[in-house]
């Protein structure tokens, strides 16, 4: 396969996660980090941070426009709810096993 088949693959691979991403707006960020330990704003972040590495300026909110499909505060007054008191405690307690993996 040649890089660019692999690329192409790739971003045809991205780009069905997005879409399967906004078909499941239901699915919560706090869900996806507690799960997969990434979110829609870390695949922002990773957006941003890949451009730069291609000599491309995208800003933080643009990228989150790009992941979310419209302005990222318009995607949380529309579907983002508040999180509960289990997935607060789980989230916690993901971030006090990674401080203590990390030491």
């Amino acid at each position: 396969m040649t890089d660019q088949t692999n690329n192409n693959i790739e971003a045809a691979v991205f780009r069905r996660l997005l879409d399967h991403l906004d078909n499941h707006k239901e699915v919560q960020n706090i869900e996806l980090m507690n799960l997969a330990d990434f979110c829609r704003n870390c695949l922002a972040k990773w957006y941003v941070a890949s451009a730069a590495e291609q000599g491309q300026t995208i800003d933080y909110e643009q990228a989150r426009e790009i992941i979310y499909r419209m302005p990222y505060s318009e995607w949380k007054e529309k579907y983002q709810t508040a999180a509960t008191a289990e997935q607060l405690a789980a989230m916690q307690a993901k971030q006090t096993a990674k401080k203590h993996a990390d030491t």
